[in-house]
C-alpha cells in the first residue's frame, strides 16, 4: 500500500508541477491583457445612420431652409430695383441739372450745345439713334412704369370686384339651399 501511495503522491507531483507551469504560462499570457483590452477598444466617430433617415433629414432640413432662402432673394431682388430705380433718377436729376446750367450759362463762356453733348460723362444730353433725347427716355420709362403700375392696380381692382361678386352670389344661393 505504501507503494500505491507513492506512485499517487508522485503523480499528484507531477500534476502540481504541470499545473503551476499553466498557471505561469497563463500569467504571462494574461499580463498584458489591460493593454490590450484598451488597444483593441472600439471608439464610435461617426454615428452611422440608414439611406432613409439621412434622406428625410435631408428634406426636412431643406424645407427649413428653402422659404428662408426664397424670403432673402427676394429681399434682395427688391432692393436691387429700388438701387436701379433710385441710380436712374440720380442720373436724371444730373441730367436735368446739366441741362440747367447749360441753358443759365453765358455764351462767351459756354461750349456749343453740340460740342458740350459729344463731351457729357454721362451722355446725358446727347441724342440717341431716334432722335431722343436722355431725359425724354427717362420720362417715356417712367411713364411706362405708371402705366404699368396703374394696369397692375386695376387688374387687382377687377379681381378684387369678381371675387365680391362671386362671395355676394354663393351668400344668396346659401339661404335658397336651406329652403330645399
Amino acid at each position: 500500500m505504501a507503494n500505491s501511495l507513492e506512485g499517487c503522491v508522485s503523480s499528484l507531483r507531477s500534476s502540481m508541477q504541470l499545473l503551476d507551469s499553466s498557471i505561469s504560462i497563463l500569467d504571462s499570457g494574461v499580463n498584458d491583457f489591460p493593454r490590450l483590452a484598451k488597444v483593441l477598444q472600439t471608439t464610435r466617430h461617426f454615428e452611422l445612420i440608414s439611406e432613409p433617415n439621412l434622406l428625410a433629414a435631408q428634406a426636412s432640413l431643406l424645407s427649413e431652409i428653402r422659404p428662408e432662402v426664397d424670403n432673402l432673394l427676394n429681399r434682395v431682388s427688391n432692393y436691387l430695383d429700388k438701387l436701379e430705380r433710385r441710380e436712374q433718377s440720380l442720373i436724371a436729376k444730373c441730367e436735368l441739372n446739366e441741362g440747367r446750367l447749360s441753358q443759365g450759362s453765358s455764351s462767351a463762356f459756354a461750349k456749343p450745345q453740340n460740342a458740350r453733348k459729344a463731351s457729357s460723362s454721362y451722355g446725358a444730353s446727347r441724342q440717341s439713334a431716334g432722335g431722343v433725347s436722355a431725359m425724354e427716355e427717362f420720362k417715356i420709362k417712367q411713364l411706362r412704369q405708371k402705366k404699368e403700375r396703374l394696369s397692375y392696380a386695376v387688374e387687382r381692382l377687377t379681381m378684387q370686384a369678381h371675387q365680391r361678386e362671386r362671395q355676394l352670389r354663393m351668400s344668396m344661393a346659401a339661404p335658397q339651399q336651406q329652403f330645399e
